[in-house]
């Protein structure tokens, strides 16, 4: 038998062929990223420079702003470059490195989704420990745990994926790395790495998942039994954006990652995808302020004290 053709570099089929509606989606996701990376950015500078949002809620929301702009400029810079040229092509080192990252932002930010949910839940089913749960320290160690959990399934999923052989047509009928495009490409069985991919994908999204059902659920029956109306609505309405949040996310994740892999036309999940890496990103900030009426409180402060 003749060794496989060793592939050393990939064809990203991306989102359309056709030049014209190129420059249409490069414009658009142009400022898809803008807004993004600006609006995130912003809600990092207010919650570090208001003192009335130091506390353990914004701390996380800080760092999921910071985890929303690198999750998005693992996708959409090569996205824009590849929309503008002839060959969509990418590196095996660039494609792996592509994966690493968002495999590294994805789990984290499910990590901080479940961070998020516990605090949510101290804060209404403890209040008057919370400080001392959720002390400055705690909530460091919490973040570090939700980066080392990406950084664990990004060692284990990547280095596995670089011993597989790729075999020809280097075709990937999406925008970006992404694992399942990628292991249909490989020449040599890929099995065991499909298990390892889905016991670290499965362990992460599971966990997290049981943490914020978990969570919820104490919080509810907390709800439940505060007497006042008043006070009802002003415990809910601390959930409300981050339920907002957590049901986008992993709704869309779960779409694309639990589905059949024929299922579905590629338009469709491309547009998903685009929603997952794109769209969940930019949303994020105006979900968690827009309603939240200490955020707009500190950002009204600051642009009145601005000459």
């Amino acid at each position: 038998m003749e060794n496989s053709p060793i592939v050393t570099d990939f064809i990203l089929l991306g989102m359309t062929d056709s030049p014209q509606l190129g420059i249409l989606l490069f414009g658009a996701f142009l400022i898809v990223y803008i807004v993004t990376v600006l609006r995130n950015l912003g809600l990092v500078v207010l919650t570090r420079v208001s003192p009335c949002l130091h506390t353990p809620m914004y701390f996380f929301l800080y760092n999921l702003s910071f985890l929303d702009v690198f999750f998005s400029s693992t996708t959409i810079p090569k996205t824009l470059v590849n929309l503008l040229s002839k060959l969509q092509a990418i590196s095996l080192l660039g494609c792996v490195t592509q994966m690493g990252l968002f495999i590294i932002f994805a789990s984290a930010e499910c990590n901080l989704l479940a961070s998020m949910a516990y605090d949510r839940y101290t804060a209404i089913c403890h209040p008057l420990i919370y400080y001392v749960t959720m002390s400055r320290v705690h909530c460091l160690i919490l973040v570090a745990v939700c980066y080392l959990g990406g950084l664990i399934n990004m060692v284990f999923v990547t280095t596995s994926i670089t011993q597989l052989s790729f075999c020809p047509p280097r075709v990937l009928p999406h925008f970006f790395c992404d694992i399942p495009p990628l292991l249909a490409l490989a020449c040599s069985d890929p099995w065991v790495i499909q298990i390892l991919v889905v016991g670290c994908g499965g362990f992460t999204l599971v966990t997290s998942i049981v943490v914020i059902l978990v969570s919820y659920m104490s919080i509810l029956m907390t709800i439940l039994g505060i007497p006042s109306a008043y006070g009802k609505q002003k415990a809910f309405s601390t959930c409300a954006s981050h339920l907002t949040a957590v049901g986008l996310y992993y709704g869309t994740t779960m779409y694309t990652y639990l589905q059949p892999s024929r299922h579905g036309s590629r338009e469709g999940n491309q547009l998903v995808l685009v929603f997952y890496t794109m769209v969940i990103p930019m949303f994020n900030p105006l979900i968690y302020s827009l309603r939240n009426q200490e955020v707009q409180d500190a950002l009204w402060k600051i642009l009145r004290q601005s000459p």
